[in-house]
């Protein structure tokens, strides 16, 4: 998903001395930009690496080297029931959810990848349920108008002909809406570790499956596609995945989610600028709809 996490006991992973006032703002806007170019660095790393190794590698790289600068700065390694709840969350967001869009980028652009991928606040809506927050009247609505934008956006060319990549990006969102879900109810590790520990389990799974299927790795990857890899471990991986946590800790949930309706037109602004992608008038009224029906809930939610 983007790159497309989560949980309440996730502290700040920067310093607390620092207010959240101005670090809530800086954070989102790292969202914003950050994971809405992510899907153009995917598209660029595809050109040497195969999807499911590209996602191991990156979150390998840098979970191995988040994880070892903060067990150097001091901070405890989690629990054993951290890290089970931290492997089924990293499964579910970075393994599902970021490995899918990956294997769909082979087969549409990155605009529209990040367009279905923003249906992620309506499932995160939906799952909500199995803890008792069904949906409201209002987020009901946002529910059924969010879907038609789903339903619209796939008539369109960019995933009309690719069913298989449809699927896959709509089983990534409801897969990072079902852990962002949930892991906000678990134990999970204390701070950045959480990012870290997700990302070192959602590596072993992703190589697993990489290996598994027959991937492997390039003998001579371009200069642009490992460019690409590094970009998206450093800036994609630990810090927004980062920011992301420390919004869903310190601001509301719609406040957190909220990048997945800014990331598509800065997505498809990347991509037709520095790739020459084109988008068609379905994929454009699907994002709007999209966007309209996550608008929706959003304001709900903040009503409530």
């Amino acid at each position: 998903m983007s790159d497309r996490s989560t949980p309440a006991a996730t502290a700040s992973p920067a310093s607390s001395d620092l207010d959240p006032r101005v670090l809530i703002p800086l954070a989102l806007f790292t969202l914003y930009v950050v994971w809405g170019s992510t899907y153009l660095g995917i598209r660029f790393a595809l050109e040497s690496y195969p999807p499911f190794l590209l996602a191991g590698l990156r979150f390998l790289g840098a979970g191995v080297a988040f994880y070892a600068y903060l067990r150097w700065r001091g901070h405890a390694t989690p629990t054993r029931l951290q890290w089970r709840n931290a492997a089924i969350t990293g499964l579910l967001l970075l393994g599902f959810g970021n490995g899918l869009v990956c294997f769909a980028q082979e087969r549409v652009s990155s605009g529209i990848a990040a367009v279905a991928v923003s249906s992620m606040p309506l499932f995160a809506a939906a799952f909500s349920g199995m803890y008792g927050q069904w949906p409201t009247r209002r987020e009901t609505i946002g529910l059924l108008v969010g879907f038609a934008g789903v339903i619209v956006l796939n008539m369109g060319s960019g995933l009309s002909g690719e069913r298989l990549g449809a699927i896959a990006l709509l089983t990534a969102a409801m897969c990072w809406a079902l852990g962002s879900v949930w892991s906000r109810r678990q134990d999970m590790p204390v701070g950045p570790m959480n990012t870290a520990a997700q990302m070192l389990c959602a590596s072993v799974a992703l190589l697993g499956v990489g290996f598994a299927s027959g991937e492997s790795l390039p003998a001579a990857p371009t200069v642009r596609a490992t460019l690409a890899l590094v970009y998206l471990a450093v800036f994609g991986s630990i810090i927004a995945f980062s920011a992301y946590l420390y919004v869903l800790k310190h601001a509301r949930p719609a406040v957190a989610t909220s990048y997945a309706y800014v990331n598509p037109p800065v997505a498809v602004m990347f991509g037709v600028l520095l790739a020459g992608e084109h988008v068609g008038p379905y994929d454009l009224a699907g994002m709007a709809i999209i966007l309209v029906g996550v608008g929706v809930i959003t304001l709900a939610r903040l009503r409530r």
